[in-house]
């Protein structure tokens, strides 16, 4: 843990800012103009204000009873095995190792047609619904009555980036907000201290796309996810001076903000209309409040030992081995659902947790094409200790029942062998899992195939239009209706598609 940060050095006797103050106090810069106009009338700057508990989205009451209050979302970079994790094929032990045939022919991504392959890690019955995991996410036992799997979701394509956004943001192709911007947009705050939608990427670097898949594209720029890495010295970006500005001075602050004053004054004069301006406002603002609010969330120290052993994490993490092992993705994983959970405590609605960065080698990600046992091994140990540690512990805190927990990747795995050891890309087929938040436990909804290559029934599968649908759905929203006019179409995080799972529904 780091505790010589500006994270950890905050003076407990400063009171949160009032927009007005932040704004005025920077130098009357563009912020303050801005708000200037939209209050018309100087005097209304004199006026006393304590910051509202929170600010509403475009929806002002709920559509349906909504469910839930908040997500987490967890992503699996790369493309976990569903065969490997959730799917249990009894075929695939019966015929390993015997050539595949699939009755059609397969376009495959890296010809990754060898013999059928038996999923590496036995499969047991868990809970009382009997529901078979792998060995290797048997720490999410104790949670699967709890959980909806559904095993017969479909892609569009087996290229990363595209599924990735597909999953991310309901299109794959760049350009459109992330559904935690959406659930922004939708339903606004909860605590204006805290960003709405936070990202806790992998610590390794980015999965593919990078920030476009928590961006808010079109939809005003305060709804884009709040990055966030726990447990580094600077868990967030530019919020604190760099401790290599010590040069800076009251005096020189005054007198930077005194420039800006002048340049933003000659911005806002051309832009009266411009909504971005709005945007920024709200912004800096949360800047502000976050420079308060953020240190005590992310502050892991006053957790007991007995819970961040729960959550795998170490209080004093070692000097990490070069070779990816199971206890250092557990740590990791482990932290920012820990750090979400914190969040959703405070009021965050989205948080999105990511486990893998983009391609690289050795292999930092899901994307095993070499080796699944090498690859998926320490990744599944580490994401089921957190995910089973979150859902565990918001359960026993009373926030599962209306905190939706989805798990996702980009698409799945071939049941035949790549080079062996590895499995090649299969958009074709793949799974999901919900839990909490209005979600009916214990059940699975759509079946694979024999093989885990299709699904059972080709002529309805799922679609990440159907999860998204139902989410918001459990949020109260019709997402039909939640829409934003954009180049003449009213765009919608479900695209023209989906519809709410009914089975899902507690």
């Amino acid at each position: 843990m780091h505790h010589d940060s500006p994270f950890h050095c905050v003076p407990t006797q400063l009171a949160p800012l009032t927009r007005r103050e932040f704004l005025w106090s920077s130098g009357g810069g563009l912020g303050g103009i801005a708000l200037a106009q939209m209050l018309g009338a100087g005097s209304a700057l004199a006026a006393d204000a304590t910051p509202a508990a929170g600010t509403s989205g475009v929806i002002h009451a709920p559509q349906f009873p909504a469910k839930a209050k908040r997500v987490v979302q967890l992503f699996m970079a790369g493309a976990a095995s569903h065969l490997d994790l959730w799917d249990f094929k009894p075929e695939l032990l019966k015929h390993d190792g015997k050539p595949s045939d699939f009755g059609e022919a397969v376009e495959a991504f890296q010809n990754g047609l060898g013999p059928w392959k038996k999923p590496v890690w036995a499969f047991q019955a868990r809970g009382r619904c009997g529901k078979p995991l792998s060995e290797v996410v048997s720490a999410l036992g104790p949670c699967v009555d709890d959980m909806a799997f559904i095993h017969n979701l479909v892609g569009k394509t087996g290229v990363h980036s595209q599924a990735t956004l597909l999953q991310a943001t309901g299109f794959n192709l760049p350009g459109f907000p992330g559904m935690g911007c959406w659930v922004s947009y939708g339903l606004g705050s909860v605590n204006e201290n805290l960003p709405t939608f936070v990202v806790l990427p992998d610590h390794r670097g980015l999965a593919s796309n990078g920030v476009k898949n928590w961006d808010a594209a079109f939809l005003p720029s305060q709804h884009s996810g709040t990055v966030i890495y726990p447990g580094t010295a600077t868990p967030i970006a530019d919020l604190f001076p760099h401790a290599t500005g010590n040069f800076i001075t009251q005096n020189s602050e005054a007198a930077g903000h005194a420039v800006m004053a002048a340049l933003n004054r000659q911005h806002a004069a051309a832009r009266a209309d411009d909504g971005r301006l709005e945007s920024r406002i709200r912004s800096y603002e949360l800047a502000a409040r976050m420079q308060l609010a953020a240190p005590e969330a992310l502050d892991l120290a006053k957790e007991p030992d007995a819970m961040l052993e729960f959550y795998g994490v170490k209080r004093n993490p070692p000097t990490w081995p070069r070779e990816i092992n199971a206890a250092e993705e557990a740590d990791y994983f482990g932290r920012k659902c820990l750090v979400a959970r914190r969040l959703l405590e405070r009021g965050v609605r989205f948080v999105q947790i990511w486990s893998g960065n983009d391609n690289g080698f050795p292999r930092r990600n899901w994307d095993s094409h070499e080796d699944i046992e090498r690859d998926h091994g320490p990744l599944a140990r580490g994401m089921a200790h957190g995910a089973a540690a979150l859902i565990q512990d918001l359960k026993q805190r009373g926030l599962l029942e209306d905190t939706i927990v989805l798990w996702t990747t980009e698409f799945g795995r071939m049941p035949s062998t790549q080079g062996g050891k590895g499995r090649d890309h299969n958009p074709y087929v793949f799974t999901n899992w919900l839990a909490g938040g209005g979600i009916k436990g214990g059940i699975t909804h759509g079946e694979s195939d024999q093989w885990g290559y299709k699904p059972a029934d080709r002529k309805n599968p799922t679609t990440v239009y159907d999860i998204h649908a139902t989410m918001l759905h459990l949020l109260g929203v019709d997402h039909t209706k939640l829409t934003y006019r954009i180049n003449g179409v009213d765009r919608r995080l479900t695209d023209v598609h989906g519809h709410v799972i009914e089975p899902l529904l507690a």
